[in-house]
């Protein structure tokens, strides 16, 4: 690997920009490929061998392509996911999250729900939601879910959040809580576009009664947004 692709590929994971590097086996010649379809270097693709690796990079994978012609590696930012409330979903969705390779923060101001006790092992920050989420960043790897129901914590994050490149933005809620939470977002400026990006109420349609199904069905629901599978 020459100097100038490793030191491309470094400025990237610093930025947390997530890119494919591409080797063409017969000579090893190099590109780049990010997730806005640009590419970096003089290998010339076709559209469809464009886009097939830009599924790589959504689903992580490391891979041939063109029957061999081209190795792809993949490199992507950790995914993350931010959990606002911790709640009762939050104990049974911050396991089943890290089991699926997410690095977990649970922000909640509210001490004694934020506790080691009941979140063993994850990351705790107990600031009010929208300083946290300044801090935190999201990126193109960061799920965003908001489970207090309360819109003093749940509305300043997701303001937060809808500024940022977060794949997945979710709040827990009944469909009228949630019409009353977008009237609220309208009102503090965000347009039509923008909130169609808060999945409400979170989760897939599944069903979910207790706080365990609840989570499953969030977890299921940002999988399926990570991939770009269509829910219908």
């Amino acid at each position: 690997m020459r100097d100038e692709v490793l030191k491309k590929i470094l400025r990237a994971q610093d930025q947390k920009i997530p890119i494919a590097l591409i080797t063409r086996l017969a000579d090893g010649s190099q590109a780049i490929v990010d997730r806005k379809k640009s590419i970096d270097g003089d290998i010339p693709f076709t559209q469809l061998e464009v886009e097939e690796v830009l599924t790589f990079i959504r689903d992580d994978k490391s891979r041939s392509l063109s029957g061999g012609e081209y190795f792809v590696r993949v490199f992507n930012p950790k995914l993350r996911m931010i959990v606002v409330g911790a709640v009762h979903i939050a104990q049974a969705l911050a396991p089943m999250a890290e089991l699926a390779n997410f690095e977990v923060t649970i922000v909640d101001p509210r001490g004694s729900f934020a506790s080691d006790a009941r979140f063993p092992g994850v990351k705790l920050m107990d600031e009010w939601p929208d300083e946290a989420l300044v801090k935190l960043a999201p990126d193109t790897r960061t799920a965003v879910v908001t489970l207090t129901h309360d819109p003093k914590l749940d509305d300043p994050a997701l303001e937060e959040a809808l500024k940022t490149d977060a794949f997945y933005i979710a709040s827990l809620g009944s469909r009228k809580t949630h019409s009353k939470r977008l009237e609220r977002l309208r009102e503090a400026g965000f347009n039509e576009n923008t909130l169609k990006r808060i999945n409400g109420p979170a989760g897939l349609d599944i069903g979910a009664i207790s706080p365990s199904e609840i989570a499953i069905s969030i977890l299921a629901e940002l999988t399926a947004v990570l991939h770009q599978k269509d829910l219908r």
